[in-house]
């Protein structure tokens, strides 16, 4: 029998739940709030919270200075690109471990999370010979098709070991009675299996999409100029002259607002994906 739940439990329980989000909320509350402020108001002491003097003047000098909207393209090209190849090389891959396991699955699934352990800057040299080796650094479209590349490749992990537990929840007799209704395999995935997957898909697709958006070693290492996301966008406002925390605020706010408003609109999905089947 379920324990009942008082509601004076309810009450510290919600309250923990209201503390702990503001605690998260509040640096992305304090960069929005700042990129609102002049330069001098930024560094005040004490901090002003609410009360300075509102300006957008650096959300026009940030625009001016840098092309928003083309590092933007660049940070949606790299996310979509990479989280698109991904699933499309993840989802046969977490079929095979799911449905036709062998005895070293396990295994390779272990190897796979593995490769998440190691930093980044372990394996930096070699891929950025190969970048430069193939002539990825300089060059805007394969810049961008480099580092779509590089993302799948570290995200993939991810990718296969959410769908690879989501499969395990469907049952294999569902696509034992394609086979017999002589379903290929290849219409075994796409019509069978795909359809019954969407939501644990869709969790699968937000989360890397938000990972490669957020990517910042990478991105900061291997994009030529014109190919560079918005984690090299906001980069560009920590120069030698100094921290200009308003400035580097208002471009802060710019490249997390689409991921905010993304993640914001499609919560529930998410949710939903990440509590049945994908991550259980």
């Amino acid at each position: 029998m379920a324990r009942k739940v008082t509601t004076q439990r309810k009450i510290v329980v919600s309250i923990a739940a209201w503390i702990v989000a503001i605690l998260i909320f509040f640096p992305i509350l304090w960069t929005i709030l700042t990129s609102f402020k002049t330069e001098g108001d930024a560094i005040a002491s004490p901090p002003q919270f609410l009360f300075f003097h509102w300006t957008l003047e650096n959300y026009f000098e940030v625009q001016s200075r840098s092309d928003y909207f083309l590092h933007f393209g660049n940070s949606v090209i790299i996310a979509f690109g990479s989280t698109i190849l991904g699933l499309l090389v993840a989802v046969p891959a977490a079929w095979a471990m799911a449905f036709s396991p062998t005895k070293r699955t396990k295994d390779v699934l272990m190897w796979m999370l593995s490769t998440k352990m190691m930093p980044p800057v372990g394996a930096f040299i070699p891929i950025y010979l190969l970048f430069q080796s193939f002539g990825l650094l300089n060059n805007q479209f394969a810049s961008r098709v480099g580092m779509v590349v590089v993302l799948m490749l570290i995200n993939l992990p991810i990718i296969v070991w959410m769908l690879y537990t989501y499969f395990k929840e469907i049952p294999g007799e569902i696509l034992e009675a394609a086979r017999m209704d002589g379903a290929t395999l290849a219409k075994e995935i796409i019509y069978v299996l795909t359809p019954m997957a969407i939501p644990g898909l869709a969790s699968t697709m937000l989360l890397n999409i938000i990972l490669a958006w957020n990517e910042a070693f990478w991105t900061l290492n291997l994009s030529a100029v014109d190919a560079a996301p918005l984690s090299t966008f906001i980069a560009s406002y920590s120069s030698p002259e100094g921290l200009f925390y308003a400035k580097l605020s208002a471009a802060s706010t710019m490249a997390i607002a689409p991921i905010l408003v993304l993640g914001w609109f499609s919560q529930k999905q998410l949710v939903r994906g990440l509590t049945f089947g994908a991550v259980k």
